[in-house]
């Protein structure tokens, strides 16, 4: 069976619906930044998910080819995550959807190296004929952070993360969003698939002690 992270990790994936701590371990992962609304069909978001999914997805399938990972094992790609933020903004504005910027992610297994993410984005590029030169190898340290599973609409976040402002506060941290440290989304749902009443998504700040 293959591995997989969300059932493995059900503390990083899997939360309660009311808020909690966690220490988030460095992990390696796909990432592709960009601006703007992540609702534009054409827009950098959209674009990101395809050039992320591509080199997953070639990753995953490598042991199908002569290029062989040290260590490999088979696995479930990890969900879609993103780190997002809006200069000159503290927090989120979710009525300013064009100002926000973005890092999409793709957890990667500790095997895979930066080397292989090179690999794959030429294997990619020959067998797609397209660009995947977006497409980095990112190691993030997360940290300390406040987390809680938010069930519904994206547009519906502000009433979970003030649930977790309100619990961080009470457990004596502070908020600690900063031009390193961001909002961080993990996508359980599959929102073409999902009514948005059902949506599953993990919401991350980070913060540290007062």
């Amino acid at each position: 069976m293959a591995f997989d992270f969300k059932k493995e990790y059900k503390d990083l994936y899997l939360p309660k619906k009311k808020p909690s701590i966690i220490r988030v371990p460095k992990m390696n992962y796909l990432s592709v930044c960009g601006n703007g609304n992540p609702n534009e069909p054409d827009g950098d978001y959209h674009k990101s998910i395809e050039l992320l999914y591509g080199i997953a997805y070639t990753l995953r399938m490598s042991y199908k080819t002569d290029h062989k990972i040290y260590g490999f094992f088979e696995y479930v790609v990890p969900p879609l995550e993103g780190f997002w933020w809006q200069d000159g903004i503290k927090g989120m504005d979710y009525t300013k959807k064009d100002k926000l910027s973005f890092i999409s992610l793709i957890r990667l297994p500790d095997f895979i190296t930066k080397e292989d993410v090179e690999w794959a984005k030429e294997q990619a590029r020959q067998k797609k004929k397209k660009d995947y030169s977006q497409v980095e190898f990112f190691t993030y340290d997360e940290g300390l952070c406040v987390q809680c599973l938010h069930i519904g609409p994206y547009d519906d976040e502000p009433k979970t993360t003030a649930k977790m402002h309100q619990y961080m506060q009470e457990q004596g941290y502070l908020l600690d969003i900063n031009d390193m440290r961001y909002h961080h989304e993990i996508y359980i749902s599959d929102p073409r698939k999902c009514d948005p009443s059902k949506l599953k998504t993990v919401i991350r700040h980070p913060i540290k002690e007062r």
